[in-house]
């Protein structure tokens, strides 16, 4: 939004509640240094954290051998589940540690209404079309249209081509896709088997450009610097959430780096309040600064501003949106801000191939199985998509070092433990080599159940009242989930692979539940949405489609927030297009009020009078 309206001359004024690097490439060598020292590798782990400005992270949830869960943290949690994601309050936010997914919603992701659940949105896949595209050349997205089309089913524009071409498929997607390709597999809630195919995942970084690119025209990939780069490719660091070593990963600092010099940005400015004047309309903010200014945004007083706009846009998480809007007592007329909290949960399996696979080299996941996505089954359970995990164990049982403790340790049931030497490095590399992981990530409808209030009792460093999360998962995403470990069952054998997936209460386990008699365990994907839910009546929702409170005039809260469904595709590409659409309609709201009004001379009157000539 700031780079856009900064194209357009527009004096933009950014307020950051974290801290803003002095020089970029030193905030980089920091971020990667404090990532590899940290002893927990979560996401925020490659940014320091102020008290002024808290972020919950996945370590404050902790599962209890019993079953439930405890929370110690910023966010205070009071569902029947816990809110399992987190974010990062640093300057360019969580997408600094995101995983570095970009697949569309497909169309028949924003009528999920339907097939009986959610809400429907106000706008459809064509309006959102010509934005996808815009975002698409803003992050680099690297992938093959015609996959996208054939095995997704993407309308994508007659001769579209993405700005780079897909990522290679991962040793472990080719050893799937000869295993698994053209296999089909009972789904519980599918009428008909379904048909397993792998797929490649569209990425937001930088691989080989595509010649054929607008024309023929070809796409030459944007640096750290925010200047064109041709080197920094994806080497395959294997550490993409939080930290790419290359700069390879998009991350809002990029587009920063391009911002015109009508955009200032002002860090370690919490934002407490939004203005309005007597008819509805914002009119500016109120925000505290802390820190002293020594580069670490540790120390100093606290102070308190206002600044005065024309226009006032949120744009600090589902969550952060939230609380602001709730702190402000504005945008409520619907009683749905704070209300349809929402994200992926994913259920993990994990398991040992026959063979050799080659984890923990290059993303995260580089394709998935996306048959279980769409049609009817919708209606009798939530619908998942699969991510192909490249990273081992990592995300279920912590990755290699626990093999490797546990090889150290004392003997166990099967004979292992206690080895030392060339014994140890065989059974490391046989163990960890084997390792690898399906990711489920459910689609979960809008629940106003499912929310983000504040609680003034319990007060941050600044003295604002922390957000409390109230969570849970309805039977449909249940029922999903429980879909989706049947599924996992079936690829499992196709596969030849045992399984070691283990959803036993105990405290790597808060997501912990019992559905139907049986134990699973979902994680959460990070993906908030759903806060101040997009519509097309201020009466039960608290955006328009531009994403404007319908209540007040010149206030925008953009971001996934605005999400009325948050489909099965991670959100962030989405959510680009949409504040680019935004963007779109800020500017021309802006123009028509600064367009010059014509003035007409006034045609001399036939006959004169004395008097005075008005």
């Amino acid at each position: 939004m700031a780079h856009r309206l900064g194209e357009r001359g527009r004096r933009v004024l950014v307020l950051e509640a974290g801290v803003r690097a002095v020089n970029a490439a030193q905030g980089h060598r920091r971020a990667v240094d404090s990532y590899l020292a940290a002893s927990a590798k979560v996401p925020g782990s490659p940014y320091p954290s102020h008290p002024a400005a808290p972020w919950p992270e996945v370590t404050d949830l902790t599962g209890a051998s019993g079953g439930g869960y405890r929370s110690d943290g910023y966010l205070i949690q009071r569902g029947g589940l816990p809110y399992a994601s987190g974010y990062v309050r640093a300057n360019g936010g969580t997408g600094n540690v995101w995983t570095g997914l970009t697949p569309r919603m497909h169309p028949e992701d924003f009528r999920t209404d339907l097939f009986g659940y959610g809400r429907a949105w106000p706008i459809g896949y064509a309006d959102l079309e010509p934005y996808y595209r815009a975002a698409e050349r803003e992050i680099g997205v690297a992938a093959d249209a015609e996959e996208q089309r054939a095995r997704v089913g993407l309308p994508l524009p007659h001769g579209y081509v993405f700005p780079m071409r897909a990522l290679p498929p991962s040793h472990l997607d080719r050893l799937m896709a000869g295993r698994l390709d053209g296999r089909c597999v009972k789904d519980p809630g599918a009428e008909d088997p379904v048909e397993l195919r792998v797929v490649g995942t569209p990425h937001a970084r930088n691989g080989v450009p595509n010649p054929s690119y607008e024309g023929g025209a070809g796409y030459v990939p944007v640096g750290a610097s925010g200047q064109p780069d041709q080197h920094n490719r994806c080497v395959g660091h294997a550490s993409c959430i939080p930290v790419c070593p290359a700069q390879a990963k998009y991350t809002p600092l990029k587009t920063q780096a391009r911002w015109s010099p009508t955009v200032t940005l002002v860090d370690r400015a919490v934002v407490s309040r939004v203005l309005v004047d007597g008819t509805g309309r914002a009119t500016g903010v109120e925000y505290l600064s802390y820190g002293d200014g020594d580069g670490d945004g540790h120390g100093g007083g606290v102070d308190r501003h206002r600044v005065t706009a024309d226009v006032v846009v949120l744009a600090a998480h589902a969550v952060e949106n939230a609380k602001l809007l709730l702190l402000s007592g504005l945008a409520n007329r619907s009683d749905q801000v704070g209300r349809n909290l929402m994200d992926h949960p994913v259920l993990l399996a994990w398991g040992l191939m026959p063979e050799q696979v080659g984890p923990y080299r290059g993303p995260g996941s580089t394709s998935g199985l996306e048959g279980f996505r769409f049609g009817r089954a919708r209606r009798r359970r939530a619908p998942f998509r699969i991510e192909i995990g490249n990273w081992g164990w990592v995300w279920a049982t912590g990755g290699p070092e626990g093999d490797l403790a546990a090889l150290l340790g004392p003997a166990g049931r099967q004979g292992r433990g206690r080895l030392r030497g060339a014994a140890l490095r065989a059974a490391v590399r046989d163990r960890v080599g084997r390792q690898f992981a399906l990711q489920f990530e459910m689609e979960q409808g809008a629940d106003p159940a499912n929310r983000i209030t504040l609680d003034p009792g319990s007060r941050d460093a600044l003295g604002l009242p922390r957000p409390v999360a109230t969570y849970d998962l309805a039977p449909h995403v249940r029922d999903g989930i429980a879909a989706a470990k049947e599924v996992s069952d079936q690829i499992f054998a196709l596969l030849g692979a045992e399984d070691h997936s283990d959803y036993a209460p105990g405290p790597g386990q808060p997501g912990h539940f019992v559905h139907h008699g049986r134990s699973y365990a979902f994680r959460g994907a990070g993906h908030g949405a759903g806060t101040h839910i997009m519509g097309d009546s201020p009466s039960t929702s608290v955006v328009d489609e531009w994403q404007r409170c319908w209540d007040h005039p010149g206030l925008y809260a953009i971001g996934c927030g605005s999400l009325p469904s948050v489909a099965t595709s991670n959100p962030t590409l989405t959510m680009a297009a949409l504040a680019l659409r935004s963007a779109e309609r800020v500017e021309g709201e802006l123009a028509a009020r600064d367009r010059p009004v014509a003035l007409h001379r006034r045609t001399a009157p036939a006959t004169t009078t004395t008097g005075d000539a008005s």
